[in-house]
C-alpha cells in the first residue's frame, strides 16, 4: 500500500496502520515543522518526506492507495474565534480537496475537530460523505471528540473500553483538573489554588492540548503538569515516542497529534475492504 500523508506532524498514521497490521509499501509525508520531522525520521527513517503541502504536487509514478490528513483546526474550533474558511490555517483543507482530486485515491480519511454543522456540512459536500464522531474517550481516558470523514467501509463507533486516568497513569486517586483564572485580589479573598482548580468527574484527561500547562494532575496535596510520556500514554503512542527534542515541543506535537488507537481502530477495515 501507497500512503500519501498530509500536514503529517508526528506520523501518527505510520503508528496507526502498522498497529491495524496493514503493510505500507511508500509513505509519502507532507510537514515542514522540522521537530516533527525529526521524531518521524527518528522513528520511521523511510519516510518520503515531501515539505510544504502547497507544493506537494501528484506525478503519478506511485499510485496512492490512502489519502490521510488533519488539516489545521484552529479556524473551525468551537474552542476558538471560529473564524472558519477565512482562517488562512483553515484555508489549507481545500490543499486536502486539491490533492483527493488529483490523486483519486481508492481510500481516504480527513480529521478535524468538534465544529459548527454549517462547517461540517460544507467539507463533507468537497469530500463526499458525512463524518463519523468519535471520542478518544472511548479507547483511552482523554476526553477529545473529533469528526473523521472516510470512504473505508465499516468504519463504527468503536466500543468503550472503559479506560481509566487512573489505568493510563498508573497513579492511585489521582484526578486531573484545569486552573481557572484569578481575580487579581485573590489573596486578599483569601483563596487557595485548590479552590481555582476545576476537576473533572469522569476519571478522564481533558484532551492533550500544546500548552501543557492547561491540564495538571492532582497528587496527594500538589500538582503538577502531565509529563510528556503521560501525553505520549493518552494519545496511545508508544512510550518515549517524542523523545530527542525540548518538552516544549513534545507538548507541541502531541497537542496536534491523533490519538493513534482511534486511527488503527479505521485502518483496520482496510483489510476486509
Amino acid at each position: 500500500m501507497n500512503v500519501l500523508s498530509l500536514f503529517d506532524g508526528i506520523s501518527c498514521g505510520q503508528i496507526a496502520l502498522e498497529r491495524a497490521g496493514i503493510e505500507v509499501d511508500n509513505y509519502f509525508a507532507s510537514e515542514i515543522d522540522k521537530h516533527s520531522i525529526e521524531i518521524s525520521k527518528k522513528n520511521f527513517p523511510n519516510t518520503i518526506q515531501l515539505g510544504d503541502v502547497s507544493k506537494v504536487k501528484y506525478s503519478g509514478n506511485h499510485k496512492i492507495d490512502l489519502l490521510i490528513a488533519g488539516s489545521p483546526c484552529q479556524g473551525f474550533s468551537t474552542a476558538g474565534k471560529e473564524l472558519n474558511f477565512k482562517d488562512d490555517r483553515s484555508k489549507l483543507f481545500f490543499e486536502f480537496v486539491r490533492l483527493l482530486k488529483e490523486v483519486k485515491p481508492k481510500y481516504f480519511m480527513l480529521e478535524n475537530v468538534g465544529m459548527k454543522k454549517e462547517f461540517r456540512d460544507i467539507i463533507s459536500a468537497y469530500v463526499g460523505c458525512e463524518p463519523i464522531h468519535i471520542n478518544s474517550s472511548t479507547l483511552t481516558a482523554q476526553n477529545r471528540p473529533r469528526f473523521y470523514w472516510t470512504n473505508i467501509s465499516n468504519t463504527e463507533h468503536p466500543v468503550d473500553k472503559n479506560i481509566s486516568l487512573e489505568n493510563v497513569l498508573g497513579i492511585k486517586g489521582v484526578r486531573i483538573g484545569q486552573p481557572q483564572p484569578y481575580p487579581r485580589n485573590y489573596k486578599q479573598l483569601g483563596l487557595k489554588r485548590v479552590e481555582r482548580m476545576e476537576f473533572r468527574k469522569d476519571n478522564k484527561s481533558n484532551a492533550v492540548i500544546t500548552n501543557s500547562s492547561k491540564n495538571q494532575i492532582e497528587i496527594g496535596n500538589g500538582y503538577r503538569k502531565l509529563t510528556p510520556l503521560e501525553c505520549e500514554r493518552l494519545q496511545t503512542i508508544p512510550d518515549n515516542y517524542t523523545e530527542g527534542v525540548s518538552n516544549t515541543q513534545r507538548y507541541k506535537m502531541l497537542g496536534n497529534a491523533w490519538t493513534v488507537d482511534v486511527v488503527a481502530h479505521i485502518f483496520k477495515n482496510l483489510k476486509t475492504n
